[in-house]
């Protein structure tokens, strides 16, 4: 299994990272910020006005470790990829099914119906510890009945038609999740965030859908090519796929830990010009250094029946996937909570 390593997120503005001998150093000015044995890092996250020498791009891209660039409040700007690996036979697979309409509804559904049933699964778990609750409840059904439709659905164009449907009845109940902390939750807006929920539920999905390409790419599958998501230029499309799976039992019951222990508080973030909001330096550190010990927690992998990180899923199921396209397994097993 490969081993989880590092991961680096540097959101000191004027930050400036390079290249020592075999380690990273990040400095701002004259000061030295840290030092970091390189072959411990297996990415680094940038967030607004931070600097990278060209020498160090070069160097993640050839040793294989994520760099990537965000804006201040998490929305994804670039990254750096070195050369493709893994078998082109594989690509050119993955290229065939998505063309063809039978092959990618097959994995499609799978998708969706992991989404749904570990959205069910984090309602489900809020009326086990906090009571009965009619408006839950409601959703809950409604949840099940999206899961026997997308069974039967013959199409993308219809699984994605379900998995609308679906993510509106989960997101219409989420403000019943947030306990006693000040926080509302009105709806899911994306581009950009207007409230600290959806700002936490972007940035939490922006990291993950990272982790995603990142573990694609390693197992040799093209990240922009999807079987759900159809293909847009600059999009991660398949790393979107699998991010599907995860939104609901990693990044939605991080961040409902979060508000409702109220270790991130409303007035952790501001509002900007453009109307977008996003954490302060402060608590965005907080943050992310919970989200990284969070990474580090071994569950049992429901399918591969061995205790892995909750930061190696993506790679878990870029793995699985890679293996059903090559035909090697029948189905794709997608990661299922109870």
């Amino acid at each position: 299994m490969k081993k989880l390593l590092n991961t680096l997120y540097i959101t000191r503005q004027e930050s400036y990272l390079h290249k020592e001998r075999e380690t990273i150093v990040i400095k701002q000015g004259k000061d030295k910020l840290g030092q970091f044995p390189a072959i411990s890092i297996s990415n680094i996250f940038c967030f607004g006005q931070v600097s990278v020498s060209p020498f160090l791009m070069g160097f993640c891209g050839e040793q294989g470790i994520g760099l990537a660039f965000y804006s201040e409040y998490g929305k994804f700007l670039a990254r750096v990829q070195g050369k493709q690996t893994g078998n082109v036979l594989l690509r050119r697979t993955q290229y065939r099914w998505a063309d063809n309409e039978e092959k990618s509804v097959l994995v499609a559904r799978l998708f969706v119906a992991a989404k749904i049933t570990n959205a069910r699964s984090v309602l489900m778990r809020e009326l086990r510890n906090h009571g009965d609750n009619a408006v839950l409840n409601q959703a809950t059904k409604q949840l099940a009945t999206s899961m026997r439709r997308v069974q039967h659905a013959n199409s993308v164009g219809e699984t994605m038609g379900i998995e609308g449907d679906a993510a509106s009845t989960y997101f219409s109940v989420f403000n019943e999740l947030l306990r006693g902390s000040g926080f509302i939750f009105n709806g899911r807006v994306r581009r950009p965030p207007t409230d600290p929920v959806n700002a936490l539920l972007s940035f939490a999905y922006t990291l993950i859908t990272h982790e995603c390409s990142s573990a694609l790419q390693g197992i040799g599958l093209d990240p922009y090519v999807g079987l759900l998501h159809q293909d847009r230029p600059g999009r991660v499309s398949l790393a979107l796929d699998l991010l599907e799976e995860f939104r609901a039992p990693w990044a939605d019951r991080f961040i409902l830990t979060l508000i409702n222990r109220k270790q991130i508080k409303l007035n952790d973030f501001i509002t900007e010009a453009s109307g977008a909001v996003r954490l302060k330096d402060g608590a965005r550190k907080f943050f992310l250094t919970a989200w990284q010990e969070r990474k580090q927690v071994e569950i049992m992998h429901p399918y591969l029946q061995e205790k892995v990180p909750i930061g190696l899923l993506p790679h878990c199921q870029a793995m699985l996937l890679a293996r059903h396209i090559r035909g090697d397994t029948q189905y794709y097993p997608p990661y299922l909570v109870k």
